[in-house]
């Protein structure tokens, strides 16, 4: 009886050391597994960060920034000269993961003789709906003028570095969201 009660005994003990390690390893895979909601890392700002753009690096991050708003994953296709290495004006094209599909983005910086950065991205995707739509619904109050017969620019006297252009693609919408900014100085909180 004794025996029968020492192995009931060791295999209760073991079922408990079994429980423990199960729920040790699963706490780990909580902490240690990104959140369904984190924000993606910014690939255009390691980028920029790894090969020492510091002139134009607050302008880089702040656009991108803005670009991966939304999205849950990015990668870049990143361009600089090397010789230059941080003082090289900088290129990259941005893919962009969406719940609803995928978008790109392009930023450029160029350092400038004063310190300061000029700046130009535009952010590309295609809405599945007319433009007629996309410009009722998020255009309101911006100057359209058309450049082609299938192709409008839209601005906004209150941001007159930044424009959306709406192509006719049936059956949806090419949108290209622009911003260019010369001799941007860096700021805080990204491009002034």
């Amino acid at each position: 009886m004794k025996l029968c009660s020492m192995r009931g005994r060791i295999s209760h003990l073991m079922v408990l050391a079994a429980t423990a390690l199960l729920t040790s390893v699963a706490f780990a895979q909580g902490v240690l597994a990104p959140h369904s909601n984190a924000v993606p890392q910014n690939s255009v700002a390691l980028a920029a960060a790894n090969i020492g753009a510091r002139q134009c690096l607050s302008q880089l991050t702040a656009l991108s920034s803005l670009g991966i708003q939304n999205t849950t994953g990015n990668d870049v296709l990143f361009d600089w000269d090397r010789r230059r290495g941080g003082a090289s004006s900088v290129f990259s094209l941005l893919g962009l993961e969406l719940p609803g599909g995928g978008a790109a983005m392009s930023i450029t910086a160029v350092p400038e003789a004063d310190g300061s950065c000029s700046v130009a991205a535009e952010r590309i995707s295609v809405a599945p709906v007319a433009c007629k739509t996309v410009a009722q619904r998020e255009l309101g109050g911006y100057r359209a003028t058309p450049l082609l017969p299938h192709m409008t620019v839209y601005s906004d006297a209150k941001d007159p570095g930044s424009t959306v252009s709406l192509i006719e693609s049936p059956p949806g919408c090419l949108v290209i969201r622009r911003y260019v900014k010369f001799s941007s100085v860096a700021s805080g909180g990204g491009v002034q």
